[in-house]
């Protein structure tokens, strides 16, 4: 009897179908946005920076599902979000203050000291609504599916948020 040995299975057999170019066009253009949008919710960049490449590597998993989405963004900021969260859950740890003082100010949307500082004092769901609403522009349809809750929860908390934001904000003119 005579054995018949297999050739070795090639890259693609093992770890699938490869990602179409268009995926790192998408994770060109969006790794950076996400990252940022991440950190501003979560006020930890260590854990931002983490939860932007799981989330981005389960788009590169998924993409022939993921980009046939209306909002292929909004599908990783919420993989991102969720993993983060399972994460804190999981290590039972504290998620440390996003301070002003370590980061570079291009990198910060609110320029004005005050309105970052309000927004570290809001929610973790206030804050990611208003991060999605007013830092990325979309729209209350886009951060509702992003979320994973209904419009009507989105409005709620961005009101909410706002008010909360207008009363802690130091008013400058």
């Amino acid at each position: 009897m005579t054995t018949v040995i297999a050739d070795e299975p090639t890259a693609e057999q093992v770890i699938g179908t490869l990602a179409p170019r268009d995926f790192e066009d998408f994770y060109r253009s969006r790794r950076e946005q996400v990252f940022r949008g991440l950190a501003l919710t979560l006020r930890d960049r260590d854990l931002a920076a983490d939860a932007t490449d799981e989330a981005m590597a389960r788009a590169y998993q998924r993409w022939r599902s993921v980009s046939g989405y209306n909002n292929p963004e909004g599908w990783v900021y919420r993989v991102g979000l969720n993993w983060a969260r399972s994460r804190m859950r999981r290590t039972k740890r504290e998620v440390r203050g996003f301070r002003l003082e370590d980061r570079p100010a291009a990198e910060l949307t609110p320029a004005d000291p005050s309105l970052a500082a309000a927004l570290e004092e809001l929610p973790v769901e206030q804050r990611a609504v208003v991060v999605l609403r007013c830092y990325f522009d979309w729209s209350t349809e886009q951060v509702a599916k992003a979320l994973g809750v209904p419009k009507g929860t989105v409005k709620s908390r961005l009101a909410r948020a706002l008010e909360r934001l207008e009363s802690n904000v130091e008013v400058t003119r």
